[in-house]
């Protein structure tokens, strides 16, 4: 078995798969906001145990998400 090949004895690269990665998007976002309603249910604990800075973890999230959502919609068309 060899490690390379020379170019001449080689198969042509497959064409990308197209796929739709908004819905992944939306999967993580809906995950995040998911994570967020939990913590704000439990917001007066969270904050006693000095634990809020996980709210702004979600709302970071939800925010990243919909930036990603919106260049990968621009992509798509």
């Amino acid at each position: 078995m060899r490690l390379w090949l020379k170019d001449s004895e080689r198969r042509p690269d497959p064409e990308p798969v197209k796929t739709d990665d908004r819905k992944a998007m939306l999967v993580g976002l809906g995950l995040w906001l998911l994570a967020l309603v939990v913590l704000l249910l439990f917001l007066g604990p969270l904050v006693a145990a000095g634990l809020h800075w996980w709210l702004w973890t979600c709302v970071v999230g939800l925010a990243l998400g919909l930036l990603g959502l919106i260049v990968t919609h621009r992509r798509q068309r």
